[in-house]
């Protein structure tokens, strides 16, 4: 009597068992969408709640910025006799050459006045000043103008200015296209600024081309201002060489502005604020987490009784656990991908809305699927453990 043959064990390939981990969400398809459905609602929530945060901060910081928070301004020093000491010609350019510096702009001293008309006495100047102006001075600065037009190419060139408020009032302009005696001929009058709080000194100033400048009022090319707009992480790295680099024989004689207030608000801000959106990530992920092992938990147990019956029909349990691990890995996976999709709708439509810079957070777009994927693998796989632990009998008696 020959004895009986042991009983070869059941093994999976891969092909199989990504058939068999496909057969839940295929054959319970409400169920499958309903928990892939959860899991996409945590990972939106996380992806809502920091983006739309990022957002208000990138909002508030571009504020910040504009408001003059990144802005520092070089001009000419004075020496031991208190006299002002110029600064080089090259001035300019060399500052343009610091590398976290993003525009320079540049405001020149003439050798005119400017009059209402040619019959007013020379001393009556109104204490208005003639400058010689870049043509990308509003852009650096974020002026804008109250009526008119800004210099350009071709009036660069030309017997035109553009007017400070303050000096359209002394002058008696109310409007663009008159007339004012400037450097003794007529100019015409193509603009007047709105007052700017970064260069107050505009406003009580008449405002000419460079090469114009340069060509009739006596301009000799040398920067009497200096603008510069740096990168805002770098603003006190830019002020500390800005002096030796305007002018390096006297670096001492440079005066450099330093960093406004508002630099240190705006530092104070992103701090505060960078702390908001990862405690709000944080908290938006534990909650998401919950939902979705909980989502996973009730998924898995229900179908105890179909894991009973597979253990009667000779199905080992590695084999049950890897089937239900990779079903939730893979409802994880669908529910990610469709929570970061509607969460960054969101956050994009919201911005939209608000008119704020959409911003997500790279971490938060990286970890939200992976969040997902590993909180359902987790969540699936100690009750599939569990019921694949468990006698058939036990199982079936227990669905």
């Amino acid at each position: 009597m020959t004895a009986p043959s042991p009983l070869r064990r059941t093994r999976l390939r891969p092909a199989d068992l990504l058939r068999l981990g496909m057969i839940g969400p295929r054959t319970r398809r409400l169920r499958t969408a309903l928990s892939a459905l959860g899991i996409s609602l945590g990972i939106a929530a996380v992806i809502a709640v920091t983006g739309i945060s990022a957002s208000n901060q990138a909002h508030l910081l571009a504020r910040l910025d504009q408001l003059g928070s990144n802005l520092i301004t070089v001009a000419p020093g004075k020496d031991q006799n208190q006299q002002t000491v110029p600064l080089p010609p090259t001035a300019e350019k060399m500052l343009a050459n610091i590398a976290p510096v993003q525009q320079v702009t540049a405001t020149g001293a003439t050798k005119a006045e400017v009059y209402r008309n040619d019959l007013v006495p020379k001393e009556q100047t109104g204490s208005i000043t003639v400058l010689a102006t870049r043509l990308n001075l509003l852009d650096v600065l974020h002026a804008t103008l109250r009526s008119g037009r800004w210099l350009d190419g071709a009036s660069e060139n030309l017997p035109v200015t553009v007017l400070g408020d303050q000096a359209a009032q002394r002058l008696g302009v109310t409007a663009p296209g008159e007339r004012v005696w400037l450097g003794g001929q007529w100019y015409a009058v193509t603009g007047i600024l709105t007052p700017n709080e970064l260069a107050p000194e505009l406003a009580a100033a008449a405002l000419v081309g460079w090469p114009q400048a340069m060509a009739h009022l006596g301009a000799d090319g040398t920067a009497a201002t200096v603008y510069l707009r740096s990168h805002p992480e770098r603003v006190p790295d830019v002020q500390a060489v800005a002096g030796a680099t305007a002018n390096p024989a006297a670096p001492g004689k440079v005066a450099v502005s330093r960093p406004s207030d508002l630099l240190t608000a705006r530092n104070e801000t992103k701090g505060a604020l960078t702390g908001l959106v990862l405690s709000l990530a944080a908290v938006a992920l534990l909650v998401g987490g919950v939902g979705i092992a909980n989502t996973m938990v009730v998924g898995v147990m229900e179908r105890r009784g179909e894991i009973g019956l597979r253990r009667a029909l000779g199905a080992r349990g590695g084999q049950i656990a890897a089937q239900f691990l990779l079903e939730a890995v893979l409802m994880g996976f669908i529910g990610g991908i469709g929570g970061l999709v509607t969460g960054s709708l969101t956050v994009y439509g919201y911005a939209l809305v608000q008119g704020w810079p959409a911003s997500i957070p790279l971490y938060t777009i990286a970890t939200g699927p992976a969040v997902s994927v590993t909180v359902a693998a987790l969540a699936g796989i100690y009750p599939a453990l569990r019921a694949a632990r468990a006698s058939p009998t036990d199982a079936l008696r227990s669905a």
